[in-house]
């Protein structure tokens, strides 16, 4: 009897198997630099224009590339205007469910910027985005901590970004400059 691969996406292909070497210098390029074309990239690897296109469109259907941002220094704009916050989030597995459907419920709300499942002391992490501190408490109350299974939440508010995305986005203070980083309700 041959052996059967059970590690098989839908498509019946191994896992993995969807990328070689090729597409994963294209998808390392694009992370560092996701405004790079088709014509970019045979530029840089020295192939076809129309096999990276293609390359790239196929793993853009595969869900392996889900999108291309911009890494956005908040430090200098809309210091005043925008409040970033980590929620770690502990709630009980649902039977038949696990975490999958508490972790589809949250990512249901657009202030939920990303969502992890990790260790801990608690089950998930929630980085949230609002204008105020109080926005951000209001909506942990009156939505994260009143749904079912969740058991507790915690809030931590992020006073300044320093590094996003593999991305340096401020300087750290220079010696001798004593102070403290106002915050403000």
């Amino acid at each position: 009897m041959e052996h059967m691969d059970t590690n098989t996406n839908t498509d019946d292909r191994p896992r993995g198997a969807g990328v070689d070497a090729d597409d994963l210098s294209i998808l390392e390029l694009l992370e560092n630099d996701a405004r790079l074309d088709a014509r970019d990239l045979a530029d840089i690897l020295g192939g076809d224009e129309e096999s990276i296109a293609s390359s790239v469109r196929r793993m853009e259907d595969e869900k392996i590339i889900c999108g291309y941002h911009t890494v956005i220094n908040y430090n200098k704009v809309l210091r005043d205007e925008r409040i970033m916050a980590f929620i770690e989030v502990d709630v009980t597995p649902m039977k038949d469910r696990g975490y999958d459907h508490t972790a589809a419920l949250l990512a249901k709300y657009p202030e939920i910027d990303s969502l992890y499942l990790i260790t801990g002391d608690n089950d998930f992490v929630c980085l949230v985005q609002g204008r105020t501190m109080f926005e951000v408490c209001q909506f942990v109350a009156d939505r994260i901590a009143v749904m079912e299974n969740v058991r507790g939440t915690k809030t931590l508010f992020v006073l300044k970004q320093y590094k996003q995305s593999g991305v340096l986005t401020a300087a750290p203070r220079a010696a001798g400059r004593e102070g403290r980083l106002v915050v403000s309700y």
